[in-house]
């Protein structure tokens, strides 16, 4: 790879246009982090926007049931407020997973920076923030498409446990999945099926161990020998974070940044969840150790 290539980080400030008062998930997240990586001079970046994803690669991950619904104006759960346009939203989150798979499977480095996240949402449900699972539909995009072994690495606080009802048992995807447990959505306490595997912590986890147990999964990975990583960035594991237990600071996930970096195989990454302020630095430090920066 060109060593003077920039970095693509793909966004769409449509993202911002909807929110609840109250609500984590809120557009702040990235907003200031969009703000705090244009003014960074660490990283040479360059700014795409992608189009909304079709439903031919929609429709690998979610019944035809499930996208109708996005359409109808009734929340979905608690967490998960329907918004005017959420489905518009949600394609446009899992168009950006799509040209970040694009993006790596050309050499590029790449990160998308949308919301929503995606990664609660199963085949036929919406929930935890998520509408639509861009990392699912990503993943099996890429098998449709050349290549043989795909794994998703979900780094994010709470189990990903609509990736993994996605892609259980799915020939040529692995999931691996570092995240609390007990904790939001109660799932992930052991393997599923041949190829998810779930390395959960326990709340207020030394941050040594989780370290550790983070190294333990993508050691794990290494032995899938994929030849395309897709990742589930969260960064709620974060000690500042408000809605979890997690101990890491922001130099493991510039840690975690340069382990994938280390595995010689094509990798993009897709922000979930981290409700702290200090987003925008912790997602900073990741994309500098993705870089070897």
């Amino acid at each position: 790879m060109d060593v003077l290539a920039a970095m693509k980080i793909i966004t769409d400030e449509r993202c911002l246009e909807y929110c609840l008062p109250g609500h984590p998930e809120r557009p702040e997240r990235v907003r200031d982090t969009i703000k705090r990586l244009r003014r960074q001079k660490e990283l040479r970046v360059e700014w795409l926007k992608a189009p909304p994803a079709e439903n031919a690669a929609i429709r690998r991950a979610h019944s035809a049931r499930h996208v109708a619904r996005l359409e109808e104006p009734i929340d979905f759960d608690g967490d998960t407020p329907h918004f005017e346009g959420i489905g518009d939203h949600a394609r446009r989150s899992a168009g950006a997973a799509l040209m970040a798979l694009e993006l790596a499977r050309a050499g590029e480095t790449a990160f998308s920076l949308m919301r929503p996240p995606g990664h609660h949402a199963t085949r036929d449900q919406a929930m935890g923030f998520c509408y639509l699972n861009s990392v699912a539909i990503a993943a099996l995009e890429a098998l449709a498409t050349g290549f043989k072994r795909v794994a998703v690495f979900d780094f994010d606080v709470h189990h990903g446990n609509g990736t993994e009802a996605i892609l259980v048992n799915h020939h040529g995807a692995a999931f691996f999945s570092v995240h609390q447990h007990p904790c939001y959505p109660g799932t992930g306490a052991a393997n599923v099926g041949h190829n998810c595997f779930n390395f959960p912590v326990a709340p207020g986890t030394p941050r040594r161990e989780y370290r550790a147990v983070l190294s333990k999964a993508l050691d794990a990975l290494k032995k899938f020998k994929p030849d395309m990583v897709a990742v589930s960035a969260g960064f709620d594991a974060y000690v500042g974070d408000p809605l979890a237990q997690g101990t890491l600071e922001m130099e493991d996930f510039h840690w975690l940044g340069e382990s994938l970096r280390g595995l010689g195989t094509p990798v993009f990454s897709l922000l979930e969840g981290g409700y702290s302020d200090d987003l925008p630095e912790l997602v900073l430090a990741y994309l500098m150790g993705l870089e070897g920066k």
